[in-house]
């Protein structure tokens, strides 16, 4: 079933938007809709980063996705409370049910903020034998409050290869991010809009494609010598 231009994007072109391959990719994910978690960098009442990441849900859900936002009030520091931490605990259970992620920061102090880092810093790597975050995509956004920057973004990519993500090419900057939402906090038209559109698009179409084959593409010859080597051991010792 093909899912409809929501009435609640009114910023999109409904010819330009069918006008791409979205039918043949809404006819794809019918039935396996990805899932997609979106974490956004500050707790501020009017947050931006926040807004952005609304905006990009919505368009998300309109392209066929299943979305999740985690709202990081409460979240302790990192190390500063236990990893049963209700917080850390719904933060990783997101983790762990995504496909993909979307990261919406501000810039504070020409980086992203510690807000932001302390979410991903709460995602481990492996987890009982379970990597959180490799081989899913992600999307990067940053909100500017001045003239446009790439720092939060550029420093998000670093994190994101860390995690082992795939990381989609495209990305957003909005600047002056206080110009760009209107009084209902929704995203005015302008070509800053658009290319959100064009990331999570974007994120679809990465998503669906490694979605099935995320085992494939992150078997390492390392790890499986790895295996190999345990696996003998424990043969060894067993004829012992």
């Amino acid at each position: 079933m093909k899912t409809e231009p929501s009435q609640d994007l009114p910023n999109l072109q409904n010819d330009c938007f069918q006008a791409t391959d979205l039918a043949q990719l809404q006819d794809a994910i019918s039935g396996q809709a990805p899932k997609i978690l979106l974490l956004y960098g500050s707790l501020r009442k009017r947050s931006f980063s926040r807004l952005a990441a609304e905006e990009a849900q919505r368009i998300l859900e309109t392209l066929g996705a299943e979305t999740r936002i985690f709202n990081p009030s409460g979240l302790p520091l990192p190390d500063d409370a236990e990893a049963d931490h209700p917080k850390v605990q719904e933060l990783r259970e997101l983790a762990n049910w995504s496909d993909g992620m979307v990261w919406s920061s501000p810039e504070r102090h020409g980086a992203m903020t510690g807000i932001m880092k302390a979410q991903i810093d709460w995602i481990p790597l492996a987890l009982e034998g379970v990597r959180p975050t490799q081989g899913k995509t992600l999307a990067v956004m940053q909100v500017c409050g001045g003239s446009q920057s790439f720092n939060a973004v550029n420093q998000m990519r670093i994190l994101g290869r860390w995690m082992r993500m795939v990381t989609i090419p495209n990305q957003s900057s909005v600047p002056k991010a206080w110009l760009e939402f209107d009084e209902q906090d929704r995203m005015k038209p302008s070509s800053f809009y658009d290319r959100i559109v064009d990331v999570m698009e974007e994120l679809m179409k990465f998503t669906f494609l490694l979605k099935d084959k995320r085992d494939y593409f992150t078997d390492r010859y390392s790890e499986r010598k790895e295996s190999s080597e345990e696996f003998r051991k424990r043969i060894d010792q067993r004829s012992m």
